[in-house]
Order: structure tokens, then C-alpha cells, then sequence
């Protein structure tokens, strides 16, 4: 899923027919794109709280970088995929990022940053290789960059991919990478091989279950399933071992069956789907948190995110790290309790357009079938995006006009499990240095000799 976060990394000892030792940590996913940002500080704050050791972001944000400063967090940077084909055709430009990016913040006391992800799940189908001839050149002018500034040992470079990269028509043992990627892949594994990095892949049972009405829905969790899938001497119960096995087979197919993995992205949203709910959310991460003998990064925004806009805990989960429940962020400060509303005095026939741009810029994620705010009716549903785009305005009346269709209520309408929020004064924040996680990260390097046996999970 190409989008971002906090998110949780998690690096674990591995025993199959051979014992092979990982570092094991967790660490989180911290994303900006968020309506409501909190500052920076807070996050950070939150982090320490919860005892994450480790951090992913998605692009080297200033504001960030800044309040990771002396906090001792490992961190990986991203470089969006529209700054590829720059670093690609320019040593020069590579340079200039790294110095500006890595370099800076990589001293004494300063920000802890140990790995770059170079794009962002890039060789996607829908991207319609936009973008995957630029992933490799522009690795290998930032490993120059990286050498000439005596870090290449030190930071290492990685590329985030979308478990389309892979298929196979069955079975995982017949996992191969897609036919126009496999010598790209071929090329980028020898690279990362080389260079001591793991393979970054990101996997969603979710999206098995959303996307196919037949899927058995017990398969996509991990505690066992009567649709066990077969595979020579390997029996798969659930869907996220299948799928990483596609992965090391087709690995094993270009040579390089041992080659380490880390899971980038994993995990379950909480709203805005059928199924997409707290108490299947909590199953899915609390039992893949208990049981999981790997390296993984669980997504943390917005729906898919553990922790809500503001930085509250969606529901109660043990991360492992000794810290109990998850706990809340503090110091939290909010727009005063008003909301907007449709207007019950006017007709709403016309309100498609105003649907239409408040949607557009604010999210409306609840009102999708199966959400939390989609059962609420017609005039529910304008109200809530109606809010959703005030809000995210900071409460300006103006936003709240829609050409009379609107109104202003002191009067909460949140119903049942629909909640309207109330936008976060983040006043302290500028457009860049806030934002807010969106995802539970958990990566874990496996190194395979041969395929594991799930029976072992």
C-alpha cells in the first residue's frame, strides 16, 4: 500500500531445520499524510513512551529529523518516488540530498539514521513502470554519495516493494518475480546482496479478503484455518505465510534463496471496509505480534494505524517491549468542541459538488461501505464530511457555509460507533515537521537456506 506513517519494526531470532540469529526490535512507521498534525515532539514523546526504538519515515522532513535529534531512535529517511529519476541522472543531486539529509543529522548526538529507503513500493502495477528504470541507477549514485561522505558502512540503502512484485499461479513453492521485473529484481537483489541489506516487502492479508468475496476469511488471520493450503511438506494456515513464501521462492529462483527479508508494511485497518473493525484489527496484530518469529513493520495510519489522528491508542495492544498497553500521546491540544453540520431547515438536493470537494481534501474513510459512519443515513453522511472538511480547516466558518447547506453545532452528533472529531490546534506546527503515524512496523530478517516450514508458526 503506497502510502504512510508510525509503524513498528521488529527484528527476531528465527529457528527452523538450521538455527539462524537476527537482531529483534520493534519500531514504528511515522507518516504525514494527515488532516490533523500533532507536533513532532509529541510523537517523539509517544515513542519513548512505548519504548520504539526504531522509526521508518517516508520522506526526510526537517521538522522530524529535528525532534529526533539527541532521542537515540534508529531511523530509517525515504526519498518519494518523484525524486527517482533527479537522483538517477545527477551524481551531483545525490550528493547535494545526502548531505542534506543523512549527513547533516549523522553526528554526535544528532539523529540517529541507519538506513534509506529509496522510493516507495516503486515497481507498483498501477505506477505502469513510471518509475522502476530509475530505482537502480539512483541506488547506485547514493551509494557513491554515501561513500564519499564515509558512511556507506554504515547507512544502508533499501527499497520498499509491494507484494505485487511476485506471483505464482497456485502454490507458494511457485513463486516467481513478475516477467518484466525479473531482471530488474535480479539486478536489485545482487545490489542489496552486496551491500549487506535486507529485501523490504509489504504484505496485506486484508487486501485478499477485500478484494475477493470468496476468500476464507479465517485464512487471512493466524490462528489456523479449515482452508489450510498445501504445498508439498509445507501446509500454509494462513495467508501472510503463503504470501512471504511466493516471495522466497521467487527469491530462490534468481539465485538468491537466502536472501534476507524484512516485512515493511503489515496489518489491519480498523474502518472504512467491510470487515476493516477494532475487534478484527486487534486479533489480527495482537496474535501476529504473539506468535511471529520474523522481522515486520505494521501499518499505523489513519484506519490501518494503531493509534488514532490524535494519538490515541484504537484499541488496547501489548507490543512486547515491556512497556504493557499501548499508551496514549500527552499534551494533546484541540480545537474547541464545535462541529459542522447539514443545515435541517434547507433542501440538500444540490449538495453534490460540496460532497464532492470536501471529500476531496478531507477524509472521509468512515462513509465507505462497511464503515463506521456509512450506516448513519443521507443527511448523517453530508455531516460528517461536512465536518471532516471544517475541521481540517481549523474551524473556519467560512468552511462551514456551503453555500447555506451548512451549519455550526456546539452539540456533539457523533452516533453509536461514529465519531465526528474535533481537529487538533497544531498552530505550533508549519505545513512540514508535524505529522502523525500511520502504521505498526514490524520487520523481522529471516535468512533461508530453504523454505520454512509454516506447521513450525
Amino acid at each position: 500500500m503506497a502510502r504512510t506513517p508510525l509503524l513498528l519494526f521488529l527484528l527476531l531470532l528465527l529457528l527452523q531445520r538450521h538455527l539462524y540469529a537476527v537482531e529483534s526490535a520493534i519500531g514504528v512507521n511515522w507518516g504525514m499524510l494527515s488532516s490533523h498534525r500533532i507536533p513532532p515532539s509529541i510523537v517523539v514523546d509517544l515513542m519513548r513512551e512505548n519504548r520504539i526504538a526504531k522509526v521508518k519515515l517516508f520522506d526526510s522532513d526537517p521538522g522530524i529529523l529535528r525532534a529526533l535529534v539527541g532521542s537515540g531512535i534508529e531511523v530509517m529517511v525515504g526519498i518519494p518516488n518523484e525524486m527517482l529519476s533527479t537522483l538517477a541522472s545527477s551524481q551531483a543531486a545525490s550528493d547535494v540530498w545526502v548531505a542534506q539529509n543523512v549527513s547533516r543529522y549523522l553526528v554526535k548526538g544528532g539523529v540517529n539514521i541507519r538506513y534509506i529507503a529509496v522510493g516507495n513500493e516503486p515497481f507498483l502495477t498501477s505506477y505502469a513502470g513510471q518509475f522502476q528504470s530509475y530505482v537502480l541507477p539512483a541506488m547506485l549514485n547514493l551509494q557513491q554519495s554515501l561513500a564519499k561522505a564515509n558512511l556507506a558502512g554504515y547507512v544502508k540503502l533499501i527499497v520498499p516493494c509491494n507484494a505485487d512484485a511476485y506471483q505464482s499461479a497456485s502454490l507458494p513453492s511457485q513463486g516467481t518475480f513478475r516477467p518484466e521485473l525479473t531482471q530488474i529484481m535480479t539486478q536489485l537483489v545482487s545490489f542489496l546482496n552486496s551491500n549487506g541489506s535486507p529485501f523490504l516487502v509489504n504484505i496485506y492479508p486484508f487486501l485478499s479478503l477485500y478484494q475477493n468475496s470468496d476468500f476464507p476469511q479465517d485464512y487471512a488471520f493466524f490462528d489456523g484455518s479449515s482452508h489450510p493450503v498445501v504445498d508439498g511438506s509445507n501446509v500454509y494456515y494462513n495467508a501472510f505465510d503463503g504470501n512471504y513464501d511466493t516471495l522466497v521462492a521467487a527469491l530462490n529462483k534468481i539465485g538468491y534463496g537466502s536472501m534476507p527479508i524484512a516485512i515493511g508494511e503489515v496489518g489491519w485497518p480498523t474502518d472504512g471496509a467491510a470487515s476493516a473493525n477494532i475487534t478484527a484489527a486487534r486479533a489480527f496484530n495482537q496474535v501476529f505480534l504473539m506468535k511471529s518469529k520474523r522481522v515486520y513493520f505494521l501499518e499505523l495510519r489513519k484506519a490501518l494505524g494503531i493509534f488514532s489522528f490524535d494519538g490515541q491508542a484504537k484499541y488496547p495492544l501489548n507490543l512486547g517491549l515491556g512497556s504493557g498497553e499501548l499508551k496514549n500521546a500527552k499534551n494533546v491540544q484541540y480545537l474547541p468542541p464545535r462541529w459542522c453540520v447539514a443545515n435541517p431547515y434547507r433542501d440538500l438536493d444540490g449538495v453534490g459538488n460540496h460532497l464532492k470537494l470536501a471529500c476531496s481534501m478531507a477524509d472521509c474513510t468512515t462513509l465507505y461501505y462497511g464503515g463506521s459512519c456509512n450506516a448513519i443515513g443521507d443527511k448523517g453522511n453530508i455531516s460528517y464530511a461536512f465536518n471532516s472538511y471544517y475541521q481540517l480547516q481549523k474551524q473556519d466558518s467560512r468552511s462551514c457555509d456551503f453555500d447555506g447547506l451548512g451549519m455550526i453545532t456546539y452539540l456533539d452528533p457523533s452516533v453509536g460507533d461514529c465519531r465526528f472529531l474535533v481537529g487538533i490546534n497544531d498552530s505550533s506546527c508549519s505545513s512540514i515537521g508535524c505529522g502523525i503515524f500511520c502504521g505498526l512496523w514490524i520487520m523481522t530478517f529471516w535468512v533461508f537456506m530453504y523454505l520454512k516450514v509454516l506447521g513450525s508458526l
